[in-house]
């Protein structure tokens, strides 16, 4: 299954203790990650396999919009910092909609994507 997480720059820390916290689910054999370019260095740095793609506003979250529609992408944690402003809101917003068309699940927060990751993996 292919994951991608991608975090805005203020919750990018936040990303990496989510992925630590979660390290057992997420380093599983079928599980595939991909980020971003750099919440994707910093998840290798913290020692997660990951196929980066561009940074966010390069194209990354079009990039992995793209293969949400292709049917590769199956879920998407994107830590969204709602107390900032991001130049590239309407590649989020194109992101957010791909996801709603191909009902993908999308948690743009914490707690929705421990809820993801709980009903997914541990309490099946």
């Amino acid at each position: 299954m292919e994951i991608a997480v991608i975090a805005h720059d203020g919750k990018k820390a936040d990303m990496v203790q989510f992925l630590n916290k979660n390290s057992a689910v997420l380093k599983r054999e079928h599980i595939k990650i991909i980020a971003t370019g750099t919440t994707g260095s910093k998840a290798e740095a913290a020692g997660f396999k990951v196929k980066k793609m561009l940074s966010g506003p390069q194209g990354g979250d079009a990039q992995i919009a793209g293969r949400v529609a292709e049917g590769k992408t199956k879920m998407v944690l994107f830590f969204k910092d709602p107390l900032s402003s991001h130049p590239h809101e309407a590649d989020v917003n194109m992101l957010i909609r791909v996801c709603d068309v191909h009902n993908v699940p999308l948690a743009t927060n914490e707690a929705t994507a421990q809820l993801l990751i709980n009903g997914m993996f541990i309490n099946s």
